[in-house]
């Protein structure tokens, strides 16, 4: 089992924007987040919600295993992909932390009773 590097991850946030041609002040208006959470996060001084982990992997085209793992995806996503993760975001956006928190967990259930099979 991998462990989750924050500073791996930060790495990863930051060469893919700097690739996008994006400042930091950039993206973080583009997530909705202050520029100084945005600069942590990139550091790995800190960590990020599901919410913020989600708009980062819209924002910066890449999936959320790539930004935690660095796994490639070497697959493109189907529009109805795209679409489907939209309305996660969304969904997600509207939720109090507690409520995230709680569907995210249900999710990873759900998925790991579908590996199970």
């Amino acid at each position: 089992m991998q462990l989750y590097d924050r500073i791996a991850a930060g790495d990863r946030i930051r060469q893919r924007r700097l690739l996008l041609g994006m400042t930091q002040e950039e993206l973080a208006e583009k997530i909705g987040r202050a520029y100084k959470y945005c600069q942590d996060i990139e550091r790995g001084s800190c960590g990020m919600s599901i919410e913020t982990l989600i708009l980062l992997s819209s924002s910066l085209n890449v999936t959320m295993d790539y930004i935690i793992y660095g796994y490639e995806d070497t697959e493109p996503k189907t529009p109805e992909q795209l679409l489907e993760m939209e309305a996660v975001e969304e969904l997600l956006g509207h939720c109090s932390e507690k409520k995230r928190s709680y569907a995210m967990e249900l999710l990873r259930l759900f998925l790991k009773a579908c590996d199970e099979k």
